[in-house]
């Protein structure tokens, strides 16, 4: 029995990640393709011609480095924001602390489109156009609370003797943070990070009611899909695709370095 079910469990698990990575797989053997149309649905024959010229698309290109450089942005902001909420949170005794991180929990809950909406009303009730400067307040107002979570149960492991120490050895507050603290904090950071700029890069529900005539990636896409579905959306995808991996891989750490 306990054979049948390991054989059982192991089959399980293939089949959920063939279905999980089956996607991943098409869009990169896609981008080999060589369509005879427009659309870059049926395959066709193998060609390196789209790797040539990888951003050959003018429009296509400038949408996806502006939800590059949207993301980056959103992401940094919502961790130094989520970052000295979780310190507050953690260190400080602040009065209704419960109340606090519900209210911070709250938007995970929230479909977006109820955030989409409400942050356009704000907009406009303030009279601020939509533009980057929207996109960014909206972009790092959903990345907050995961941010700050994440951090949050960081410092959860944390030892403030060992700040506490530092200082006692003469070592400035600010120093103590920086050289203690700060190192310690730097996997949570970099995860929070990551998770941030994910949610930013590819987000299409809150960008649409936020952007004005800004166009991102995802609601270029979304408007080039009714017209074509071009080799360069395939090789693009992939870049992006082989970048996470490679920032996956170096922030996982070595076995060794965890021995």
């Amino acid at each position: 029995m306990n054979r049948l079910g390991s054989l059982a469990l192991g089959v399980w698990s293939a089949l959920a990640y063939g279905l999980l990575y089956a996607p991943v797989v098409v869009t990169v053997l896609f981008s080999f393709n060589a369509p005879r149309g427009r659309f870059n649905l049926v395959w066709q024959g193998f060609t390196l011609e789209n790797w040539r010229h990888p951003l050959r698309d003018a429009a296509l290109t400038e949408a996806f480095f502006t939800s590059l450089g949207l993301a980056v942005a959103a992401a940094l902001l919502a961790v130094l924001l989520g970052g000295l909420m979780a310190l507050a949170l953690g260190r400080a005794r602040v009065r209704g602390s419960r109340s606090i991180e519900l209210l911070l929990a709250l938007p995970l809950t929230n479909p977006e489109i109820v955030l989409a909406t409400a942050l356009l009303n704000l907009f406009v009730g303030i009279d601020l156009p939509r533009g980057p400067l929207t996109l960014l307040l909206s972009h790092s107002l959903f990345c907050l609370s995961y941010a700050a979570l994440i951090l949050k149960a960081r410092l959860a492991g944390f030892d403030p003797t060992l700040e506490l120490a530092a200082q006692d050895l003469g070592a400035p507050p600010l120093a103590a943070f920086r050289r203690v603290t700060l190192p310690l904090l730097a996997p949570g950071i970099l995860a929070a990070t990551l998770l941030c700029f994910s949610l930013s890069f590819d987000d299409y529900v809150v960008s649409s009611f936020t952007a004005g005539e800004i166009v991102t990636l995802p609601l270029y896409l979304a408007g080039a899909f009714q017209r074509e579905i071009s080799p360069q959306i395939q090789v693009l995808s992939t870049l992006v695709l082989l970048v996470s991996a490679a920032l996956l891989v170096l922030a996982t750490p070595s076995r060794q370095s965890r021995s």
